[in-house]
């Protein structure tokens, strides 16, 4: 008889959602006209300057290997648009292309955390971050914030929590599930927090251009030593390209370098070379437009929610997710979202994916379908708090 599974993938949890949306798929398939607000991927195809030269590389026989830090010329590009939006002044050399923002998520972990230390991350917050540590052998001391720190964690919240077993945290700006920002200040006071424990500050900033109203700042204007976590899915709209970044101090990119050979070689290379479109700038006018889309959509969903009784606290100033409290319909937030997904054909995600903090009584809704499905959504989930029993 074969050997038990390892206790670390037993450990590691699944996606709640993924059962709701294989229903949903057998609901489609059978011919309902399901409304996906579930899952965190744009409805927008990738812009087709980016396609155009994905396809282009592929012509051109751009099928091989790059090095395992990325084109020398994508690295040149990402900083020099750091420079461009953020006045940064980035060394191509600390920035290594990734696949997707999970690979640059898997080089840090496994680079900063020993098995049984932790880093401190925001409860709720995206699930994949807990899990990485745990394949590290390390863990997610998970810190339970809510609408009165906007969601994220602060300086004072990491002085609390810090143990001797922390060497880190990790933040999100804009965060999944909330979507909100830390400004320049709050970015500033965890660096300091921090770094006076020895501490490595991490950032993801995959959202990063998902805002709304505002820019959201980047870490590296205020600490040159954070560890920055990027993709292209979220702005530059390549989610199946599975493209991603990190930057890093320079005293640890040889051993990022290192990981990167030995985990995945390198990233797609034909992913990469279309990924130099991304910086254009007919290509980023569409994205602007995109971005302008997605503040439609927040501004119609937020106050049609809240007008229905969903409880969200915080608006949201980034990223493509509303937070709802459902305490005021009663009941469990799976049984809530499994009702909606049978009754009505709407799947949204419950918060027992993204954490523990009085998950069961969230949910996540994803604004990634246009205003008119948006609208359908609305009506459908009226309809379908009259038939909910909590």
């Amino acid at each position: 008889m074969a050997q038990p599974h390892s206790a670390r993938s037993r450990a590691i949890e699944p996606f709640h959602v993924m059962a709701l949306l294989a229903r949903a798929n057998e609901l489609q398939a059978a011919g309902r006209d399901v409304i996906h607000l579930e899952i965190g991927e744009p409805d927008f195809t990738t812009a087709a300057p980016i396609v155009a030269a994905g396809q282009a590389a592929l012509a051109n026989g751009h099928t091989r290997y790059t090095a395992a830090r990325g084109l020398p010329q994508l690295r040149e590009a990402i900083a020099g648009f750091y420079g461009q939006r953020y006045g940064v002044d980035l060394d191509p050399e600390r920035v290594l292309v990734t696949p997707g923002g999970s690979g640059a998520l898997l080089l840090a972990s496994s680079l900063l955390v020993d098995p049984g230390k932790h880093w401190l991350l925001a409860d709720p917050g995206y699930p994949c971050n807990r899990h990485f540590l745990r394949l590290v052998e390390g863990g997610a001391q998970l810190v339970p914030v809510g609408p009165e720190v906007n969601y994220q964690l602060t300086a004072d919240l990491v002085e609390r929590y810090w143990d001797k077993d922390s060497v880190g945290a990790l933040v999100a700006s804009p965060a999944n599930p909330t979507g909100t920002v830390l400004d320049r200040d709050q970015l500033a006071g965890l660096s300091k927090a921090t770094h006076a424990r020895n501490g490595h500050l991490v950032v993801d900033e995959i959202y990063h251009g998902l805002t709304y109203g505002m820019d959201a700042s980047s870490v590296l204007e205020v600490d040159d030593e954070a560890f920055v976590l990027n993709s292209f899915s979220k702005y530059f709209g390549m989610t199946g390209w599975r493209l991603g970044w990190l930057v890093a101090p320079p005293s640890a990119v040889g051993d990022l370098e290192k990981l990167a050979q030995n985990l995945y070689i390198s990233a797609p290379s034909m992913a990469q070379h279309a990924a130099l479109a991304c910086f254009q700038p007919d290509t980023l006018a569409i994205l602007e437009e995109r971005r302008a889309e997605f503040a439609r959509r927040r501004d119609y969903l937020l106050p049609a929610l809240r007008e229905l009784g969903f409880g969200i606290a915080v608006e949201p100033q980034g990223a493509f997710y509303l937070y709802a409290d459902i305490s005021a319909f009663g009941g469990d937030a799976f049984a809530f979202c499994k009702h909606f997904l049978e009754t009505e054909a709407v799947a949204f995600t419950p918060g027992v994916d993204f954490g523990r903090h009085q998950a069961s009584h969230h949910v996540r809704f994803a604004y990634t379908q246009n205003v008119q499905r948006l609208e359908e959504a609305v009506q459908r989930i009226a309809r379908g708090l009259r038939s909910w029993q909590g």
